[in-house]
């Protein structure tokens, strides 16, 4: 499988088939899945704890470090797409939706070249 020619369709089949394979099913609640997103995420910032900016893009070039990190991502999205798999959720649908509310939250002629976050309403400063 390759990014250029496996689809989020084909990448969310394979993530079932492997709970599925295993019975898995009864593991896989929302809650379990979405701690499991939460939980591989810090490993995965595990790897650029304390870097300086040039030490953590250098951990990228490292192929070492760079099979770890697949590993890692690799572990957030597979339960992603489970969690997709389980609430029945377009994640393509999802992130072109988000996109869109990004578009109107963050223009291209004020944030061209910088980020501030936008704060929602109902939080603090």
């Amino acid at each position: 499988m390759t990014d250029a020619t496996t689809t989020l369709a084909d990448l969310r089949a394979a993530v079932g088939a492997f709970v599925s394979e295993r019975a898995w099913e009864k593991y896989h609640t929302p809650k379990n899945l979405a701690m499991s997103i939460a939980i591989e995420a810090a490993e995965l910032m595990e790897h650029f704890q304390w870097l300086r900016p040039e030490e953590a893009q250098a951990v990228g070039q490292d192929a070492e470090q760079r099979s770890a990190l697949g590993a890692e991502l690799a572990d957030v999205t597979s339960y992603v797409l489970a969690l997709c798999n389980v609430l029945d959720l377009d994640l393509s649908a999802a992130v072109e939706s988000k996109l869109a509310q990004n578009r109107i939250r963050y223009p291209v002629e004020r944030c061209y070249g910088e980020y501030r976050r936008e704060m929602k309403s109902g939080e603090g400063g």
